[in-house]
């Protein structure tokens, strides 16, 4: 089985575009659809027919473009089936531990509530790719708008048992921001602080910073580190549960 193909693109102000490719069946998803132009564009510019679009959830920087591109391809939307009267268009409706197929690529639905109450990833099991899009970032995690923290820290849960050599795209470029903001509740890290001077750099040269790896962020993400007792010790919360310190550091993110 051929490997899949992906293309990564800016979309909108700081959104990713993602497409992936299936060389052997020349099937194309949209991993979610942020904006018209950019994501036509990077399709032509590679040759590609989009026949789907994989949703995340239902903000509109991911959803914006799904009725101009199904009136352009033709192609079907799959989305969470917990936010799917919010979705334009959608076909299909997916849920918790669906499995679909992309050509001969198994996918595995994965839901994560915390940023949106139906907020879903798509798992590329055999493929080691995660489409994480607002819940987990490099060195992040999206914001809370409709479940609580204690939600999104069991979502993240369910995406860190992911292997560690699973590559995470994600939906927007706040990098610089999170890192910046990682070091000051975890700056003894020396493993982040060599991803810090590394994506200082990558930004000032305007690199993108997508794809991260899980082993990566395991070890440098401080929203997957609740449980590290330096970072308890630095915020001063060796006593809490997981989830209490999980909110502390979106709060102080929030606000950073």
């Amino acid at each position: 089985m051929k490997s899949l193909e992906i293309e990564v693109f800016s979309c909108r102000s700081d959104n990713y575009g993602v497409l992936v490719h299936d060389p052997e069946t020349g099937l194309t998803v949209s991993i979610d659809a942020p904006e018209e132009k950019p994501i036509v564009d990077a399709a032509e510019r590679r040759g590609w027919s989009i026949s789907h679009i994989f949703t995340t959830h239902h903000h509109t920087d991911h959803v914006e473009a799904n009725l101009a591109l199904k009136a352009r391809f033709g192609l079907e939307i799959i989305g969470p089936i917990n936010e799917a009267v919010a979705i334009p268009g959608l076909d299909r409706s997916v849920e918790d531990g669906d499995e679909l197929m992309f050509g001969e690529h198994p996918v595995r639905v994965i839901e994560t509530p915390g940023h949106t109450a139906g907020h879903i990833c798509f798992h590329f099991s055999e493929d080691k790719l995660l489409f994480a899009a607002d819940t987990l970032f490099a060195l992040g995690c999206g914001r809370l708008f409709e479940r609580p923290a204690a939600d999104m820290w069991h979502s993240l849960q369910k995406l860190a048992v992911l292997p560690d050599e699973t590559a995470i795209y994600f939906g927007h470029e706040y990098t610089l921001s999170n890192v910046r903001f990682a070091l000051t509740i975890d700056p003894d890290n020396e493993v982040l602080q060599r991803r810090a001077a590394q994506i200082e750099e990558m930004r000032a040269e305007g690199r993108f910073t997508i794809p991260t790896m899980m082993g990566l962020e395991k070890e440098t993400n401080p929203f997957l580190r609740a449980k590290d007792p330096l970072i308890r010790r630095n915020l001063i919360m060796e006593g809490k549960t997981n989830e209490e310190v999980f909110a502390e550091i979106r709060k102080r993110k929030d606000n950073f």
